[in-house]
Formats: C-alpha cells, structure tokens, sequence
C-alpha cells in the first residue's frame, strides 16, 4: 500500500471550493470503458467486519420489522449514489475489472475518499466539489449572486433550467419514486410495531420523506421511549457538498440498542449546562444555553447505507442537525458499540504498536476510546452556534469550512471535557489513558485524508500540538510520547481558539488556519507509510444484511 495515502496540500483547494468545477467525466454513456489506475495492493485498505448482533432482545414485531427498515435503506444508497455520483450501473458496469468494480462500490464513484477523492479509474476526472447537488459548470459567484430563498435548503438540489438559469428542485420531488417507495415501507413497518412512540416515528419519518419537513420527525425520533430498535434515516449531514457545505446527503443506520450501556452513558447528560458555562473562553463565546436533556446511547449497528458507508464509517452519531431542536429538545449521541471495537481491534491496536512510546502502549484503551467519541459526539451540542456579530449561523459564516472547523472542535473540546470529568471524579481511568489513545486516534483518523471532514481535523490538531509540545517524536524508534501537562495547555488552548473562531465567523481566519496547520509534514508523512506498509487497514468495509444476520425477507406488497 505504499504510496497509497499521500495526504498533502490540495486540501487546501478542496476547502476552498473550485470555481472551475470538473466536467471531464460523464455518468450516462454506457459505451465508456475505465480502467484502474490502483494496484491491487492500493486497493486492500479496508478490514473487512461482519455486522451482528444478539437479536434475542427484540422482539418478534421487531424481528419483523428489521427487513422492511434494511429495504428502505436500500433505497436511501440509491438515493446517495445519484447524489455521490450519478447512475451506479453505468459506471459499475464500465470497469472491467473485479477489483476496482468493488473499490467503487466502497468508495459510490470513482473517487478515493481515503486519498483526497482522487480519482482512480482512467478516464474520468477530479470529483467536482458540489458532488452532484450543483451543476458541475456553475461557480460558486453564480451561485452567491443568484437571488433565491431555497438556494442553501438542506433539501434542494441545484439545476438549470432550459434557458440556463439556475433553478432549485426539493429532494422529495427530485427523488419522488423512491421517496414513495420508503414512505410506504415506513407506514407498514409502523403497522406492525407495538411501540407506540416507534410507531408515531415512523409515520412521521414517512411524511417528512414526502414532504422534506424533518423536524416533526426528528422531535418524535428524541421522544422515542422504551424500543430496543431504532433507525436513522434521512438527508442528514453535509460532508459530501464540499464547495458549500449547505446539501444534506442521503444515509441510513438501523440500530439495536444496548440498554445496559446506555444506562450507564446517560449519567453524563447532567454535567452537560456545568461543562457549556465552563469552556475555556470568554463568556460572549458560549452564550447558548444547552439543556441536560442530551440523551447518551450506544447502539450494535446492524444495517449502514448512503453516505455514513461510504469510504470511512462512521462510529458515532450526534442528531438532530437542526440547531432550534438542540436548544428546545436537546440531541442524541448514539454510539456504535460494535463498528468502534472493530476499528479499535483491527486499527487503533496495531497502529499503537508501530507509533506510541512502548511505555505508553498500556494506556491505549478500549474504554477511553469509547469515551473520547462520546465526548467528541456531546462536544458538537457545546459552544456557540450563532455568530456574535451578526454574520448568522456558525454553519453560514463559514460555508465549506464549517464542517472540518466543527469537526476539529468536537475533538478537543470533547478531550477538554473528558479532562474536566476526570478532575472532578466523575470519569473512571487514568487522563493519561484517554490523551494517549487520543493521540493513536489521530494517527487513525488523518490517514481518511484531506478530502474528510474528520481529516483536516486531525492535521489541524497534530500540528497545533506539535507545536505546544503535547508530545514528542524519538527519530531513533519512530515513536511518540504524550506530556501530560503540555497536553493539558494544548487542549485548552486549541478549545478557545475553535470556539472563537466560530463565534466571530471568522472565514478568512479558518482558511488561514488550515493553510498553516492543515498540512501533513514530511515525518508525519513517513510514518504513515511505515503504518501503511505494515499493512494496518485504513478502515472497514462491512459483510452485512439479512443473511448475516440470519433472518427472512420482508414480505409485503
């Protein structure tokens, strides 16, 4: 896999956004041929995982169900290909061979997620940065200067009319038969559900399909009480529209949920109003209140489809979006307890064993990893939401930049947390437990390369303690070792910085920010060759479906 991961500048050009889309390739001319442009070597990044679960908690309605929900998740991957790329068969069908036909299935398109969305089949050009929610000939001035209230709704695609003016087509209309086809899923699926707030979800979830009003919806999802199954499904986040980040991209979890750690998770949505009032800078940057009605779950995912399975996977989920439902209803942190323990086992482990100090190996641990993405998942629902100075939301201010920033600061400022809960001794284990396996996770998570949100976040994040010194690299063993009290000082530091950045949405600031700490220097870069050449995966693809899991088809009309 040499060679495979160069994570390097064009970062910078991708948060930027292009005002030049790429239009060198097409998704409709079934005569094209493409060929790899990977070795069979680059292509083997991903561990593959098996998703199960102990079924026996559910029951027999639930059981049922199961088919119906993975049907309409089926649909929803549909959905993402035409948003990712465009028609799924015409380019699957186009490359010839086996390996890199699966490469595209992994990656929905012909673009590495894991190595800046460079594309590696022959023929076909850079991923413009609007994937498939923009014209890929419009600009982003066009797009700036055209007067139209729907333009930066979650739930509009972006076109052109005949004439070549721009025009906007919400997803329900955009989408109709397959919008039709979940919604009736859905309302059976309610049918046979015995749980009453499972139910209402469900036919509320079928009606905002239909009509791309979420909120309903998402407030009924918080309500749920007592179900053992659950689903996220939906446009939900805004990763894959890289020049705006303002369009919702299709994705769908179906999720068993683990009563025992949920209970003992939900004890630290009390300290969640302390935490806000505590976050270090000043008072003007954390004047939204935040409730202690966050809810903490963890969840066996048992179904990923759309946009969470695409390229990395996603391991932990911090819902709803919308920012008045945070404020008036709170959110839900959903952990996936079974995705993160096969990253952890298959990634994370031997990742530890090439890089971290060996003195420092015994604190890479199961139990802080899972804790520090919680606490990056409850970290997303602190802070500011609102700029102070009238520029709007934080998510408007800062455009395409809002997604890496906000990632970046759901990092640190959950690892703030984890050392705030561990002063006051609310929080089992040692801190150097958690900083140690957080360093190990940045060595995971900034091989998803510069094209992830979560991936500039961990260049941003080495670099910034680097330079405080958090930890210190030997040249002689290749290896690093963390300094508590300068990763005390980092954490705190980088925390204020984030949170004001924010605040004043600043974008000039962010972009000046990535463009010093965003990139991948020359060690960094060579160590993680050595991990890659070690053939540590990057990631996991999933074996997954009704037959892993050892249950019937839906049988319905």
């Amino acid at each position: 896999m040499k060679n495979q991961l160069s994570v390097l500048a064009i970062a910078i050009a991708l948060l930027a956004g292009c005002d030049q889309p790429s239009t060198e390739y097409t998704t409709d001319d079934a005569a094209l041929v493409y060929v790899s442009e990977l070795s069979e070597e680059a292509m083997d990044i991903y561990a593959t995982v098996r998703l199960t679960t102990d079924l026996t908690a559910l029951s027999q309605e639930d059981q049922a169900i199961i088919p119906l929900l993975i049907e309409a998740a089926g649909i929803i991957d549909g959905i993402f290909w035409k948003q990712s790329w465009g028609d799924k068969a015409t380019l699957l069908n186009s490359i010839p061979d086996d390996a890199t036909r699966r490469f595209a299935e992994i990656n929905y398109g012909p673009w590495d997620r894991m190595n800046d969305n460079r594309s590696f089949v022959k023929g076909i050009g850079p991923k413009p940065a609007g994937a498939n929610f923009y014209p890929h000939d419009m600009t982003k001035e066009e797009f700036e200067q055209w007067d139209n209230p729907h333009k930066s709704s979650l739930y509009t695609l972006i076109e052109r009319e005949e004439k070549g003016s721009l025009k906007h087509v919400y997803y329900h209309e955009a989408y109709a038969e397959e919008v039709a086809r979940i919604a009736a899923i859905f309302r059976e699926a309610a049918q046979l559900s015995t749980n009453a707030s499972f139910k209402f979800y469900l036919e509320e979830r079928a009606r905002a399909f239909e009509t791309d009003r979420y909120r309903g919806s998402d407030i009924a999802w918080l309500n749920l009480q007592n179900n053992t199954l659950d689903v996220i499904i939906g446009p939900i986040e805004t990763y894959e529209d890289q020049l705006f980040g303002y369009k919702a991209a299709h994705e769908a979890y179906v999720l068993v949920k683990d009563q025992a750690w949920s209970e003992k998770l939900s004890y630290y949505a009390r300290f969640l109003p302390l935490l806000q009032k505590s976050l270090p800078v000043d008072k003007v940057y954390r004047q939204d209140e935040i409730g202690s009605n966050a809810q903490l779950s963890a969840y066996d995912v048992i179904y990923y489809a759309g946009d969470c399975n695409s390229g990395g996977k996603t391991i932990a989920v911090n819902l709803p979006n919308d920012i008045e439902i945070q404020q008036m209803h709170g959110t839900r942190r959903s952990q996936l307890k079974n995705a993160m323990r096969a990253k952890f086992d298959a990634i994370m482990v031997p990742i530890a064993e090439l890089l971290i100090d060996e003195s420092q190996i015994k604190h890479v641990q199961f139990d802080a990893f899972f804790a520090n993405t919680m606490f990056h998942e409850v970290a997303h629902g602190l802070g500011i939401k609102n700029t102070i100075n009238g520029k709007g939301s934080v998510r408007e201010a800062l455009k395409e930049q809002d997604m890496a920033l906000e990632e970046g600061k759901a990092d640190v400022v959950g690892l703030w947390m984890v050392t705030q809960l561990i002063n006051m001794g609310e929080l089992d284990g040692e801190l150097m437990d958690y900083y140690v396996t957080f360093l190990a996770g940045i060595f995971r998570s900034v091989r998803f390369g510069s094209s992830s949100a979560h991936g500039k976040a961990n260049m941003l994040r080495f670099n910034y303690f680097n330079e405080l010194g958090a930890f210190t690299y030997d040249k002689t063993t290749g290896r690093y070792t963390v300094n508590l009290e300068s990763m005390i000082t980092a954490v705190e530091k980088l925390s204020g910085l984030i949170l004001k950045l924010q605040g004043d949405g600043d974008y000039e600031g962010v972009v000046a920010l990535m463009d010093d700490k965003g990139m991948i220097d020359e060690t960094l870069q060579a160590d993680l060759e050595r991990v890659n050449n070690a053939g540590i995966p990057v990631d996991v693809v999933f074996e997954q479906g009704l037959s892993v899991l050892g249950i019937g088809t839906a049988d319905h009309e």
